[in-house]
């Protein structure tokens, strides 16, 4: 194992760009697969947005459901993809994934990572064909130990998370640990959630003498006459330097949400403070573009709403929270910039990227944008609200107002507006029912409401009535894009024409995605990137070319 400032070699069968849960994987399987891999992380830390994830990863079909007594199966699976595909799904991606997925978790049980299901957590569309309302495809790593980490111990983005997600409100826990199971993971360096995932894979990859370098930022991709990909050319704090891959390299860089550039060229919609980590810059996309790589799903991200917290930072970027318990739970709404509700806002957070991204044809502007969450006492009181406990005062920065007419002015949206919005939904939560966008009826909508008070559709469902009423802007966001090259079904770069580009694998954001613009529940990011990290390491082995380095090296370049 290597950290930076130590020498570094120049020459590995197998060179990964990338250290999260793809990355990882790739390097794993790889070196299971008998070959010499180096990961080489962009960042001073390890782990990218995994890090930063819940670390659920959805897996369809896998055994955890049917030890549960949970029926599921390929065709159900299969039929759910298609049902939401609007044809963005290339089949023999989305088959591949699915039949994939009892392997790699045999062979994920060789390694130090182990997965468990979430109980009940439901598919994001589960009513629709094949779709799991009841839960069965989301699964999360067990509870990991860093202490045999040794000196990489703190070398992974993020704070400690003690709790699993089942333990989380998110995943239908309370959130809240007893003191003494609280001291205990402490006094164990035990955590759960992304930073495990990653811990776990990474704990294998040293274990197999997997070399691991950080701030080395991939730039260009070093190829044959023939075209072959034989290395990456690197910028680190020594300089730039080539390393070469005997038989393969994987890109495992992430999306490219923090470049407007590429933002701007290539999303639908508008995309503002990025909940990942800084590095996701597109320099995978980048490098396999000047290598004529063809491309898809470029439209596309991981999209989430999010609110700004003020005044703090995250490894020097703006730090925002996913706005999830907020807009689910009882007594709270969303309204854009004429003070009306446009949505149901207790959906699963990628679809909501479709309601941001509504154009008014006539004045040609998002009419969702800017959007506000408005919650009222009895949430406060009930369920807190970005980062207060429950029966405390909202953070200072939250704007607030004893009435809605002045609250409406205080965010500029009309009064008459939100006022009549008001009386509308708290005429409908008497009734029981969302007449505008049926919130509640999904069974997922009710997952991270109060299922606990208010059974069924009340789950999410309160009256915003009491004093004082607040209110924050919420941001169209996302976790990641979902754009990049095209591969086959071994994460085997595919060019303009369709050909293999020898040499050269993608998997995680940086590919295009197999799931297309579809979320399909829970780790619907991190069940690919795990599959395809999985199939693109051993297939990079496979596939290399077994000439000896010094007649590969001789004439490589890198492109301009």
């Amino acid at each position: 194992m290597t950290m930076q400032g130590e020498d570094l070699p120049d020459s590995y069968d197998v060179v990964v760009l990338g250290s999260g849960a793809a990355g990882l994987c790739a390097a794993l399987s790889a070196s299971r697969s008998g070959a010499s891999v180096a990961v080489f992380e962009k960042g001073d830390l390890l782990g990218g947005t995994t890090c930063l994830s819940s670390g659920v990863a959805w897996l369809p079909n896998n055994r955890y459901a049917a030890e549960a007594g949970i029926d599921d199966s390929r065709e159900q699976a299969l039929a759910y993809l298609d049902s939401l595909s609007h044809g963005m799904i290339l089949p023999e991606l989305s088959r591949t994934f699915v039949d994939t997925v009892p392997e790699l978790l045999d062979w994920l049980d060789t390694t130090p990572l182990k997965m468990q299901l979430v109980p009940g957590y439901p598919d994001y569309h589960p009513e629709r064909p094949g779709g799991m309302p009841h839960g069965g495809r989301s699964l999360e790593p067990r509870l990991f130990g860093f202490v045999d980490l040794g000196r990489w111990r703190d070398k992974l983005v993020g704070v400690p998370r003690r709790m699993t997600v089942g333990e989380t409100p998110i995943g239908g826990g309370t959130g809240h640990l007893p003191p003494e199971v609280q001291a205990e993971r402490e006094q164990a360096d035990v955590e759960g959630l992304g930073r495990s995932m990653v811990a776990a894979l990474l704990q294998g990859c040293l274990d197999d003498g997997v070399a691991v370098h950080t701030r080395e930022r991939g730039v260009r991709l070093l190829h044959e006459r023939d075209g072959r990909i034989s290395g990456v050319r690197f910028e680190g704090p020594n300089g730039t330097h080539d390393v070469h891959a005997r038989r393969g390299v994987v890109l495992a860089t992430g999306g490219f949400e923090w470049d407007e550039d590429l933002c701007r060229d290539f999303l639908r919609g508008p995309l503002r403070h990025p909940a990942s980590v800084p590095t996701s810059t597109g320099d995978g996309l980048r490098m396999a573009m000047r290598v004529g790589a063809q491309l898809g799903n470029m439209r596309e991200a991981w999209w989430a709403p999010v609110a700004v917290l003020p005044d703090r930072q995250i490894d020097g970027a703006q730090a925002v929270q996913l706005v999830h318990r907020e807009r689910t739970a009882p007594h709270s709404i969303m309204v854009n910039r004429l003070g009306r509700r446009f949505t149901n806002e207790a959906t699963n957070y990628n679809a909501l990227g479709g309601a941001f991204h509504q154009l008014d044809a006539h004045e040609f502007d998002y009419l969702n944008q800017p959007c506000w969450l408005i919650f009222d006492a009895d949430h406060l009181a009930e369920y807190g609200a970005f980062g207060a406990a429950p029966g405390t005062e909202a953070p200072e920065w939250i704007i607030r107002a004893d009435t809605p007419a002045e609250l409406a002015r205080r965010i500029d949206v009309p009064a008459d507006a939100l006022e009549a919005t008001l009386a509308r939904w708290n005429e409908d939560v008497a009734r029981g029912r969302d007449s505008e966008f049926r919130r509640g009826e999904s069974i997922y909508d009710g997952f991270v409401g109060d299922k606990s008070k208010y059974p069924g559709v009340g789950s999410t469902l309160g009256s915003v009535a009491r004093a004082p009423f607040h209110a924050v802007q919420i941001h169209s966001s996302t976790l990641g894009t979902k754009g990049g090259p095209r591969t086959d079904t071994d994460g085997a770069v595919l060019d303009v024409d369709g050909d293999v580009i020898a040499g050269l694998f993608a998997a995680g954001n940086v590919m295009a995605a197999p799931t297309g613009m579809v979320y399909g529940g829970a780790g619907g990011t991190l069940g690919p990137a795990l599959v395809f990290g999985y199939r693109a390491g051993r297939a990079a082995v496979r596939a290399g070319n077994t000439a000896s380095l010094d007649s590969s090296s001789a004439h490589a370049t890198a492109p301009a």
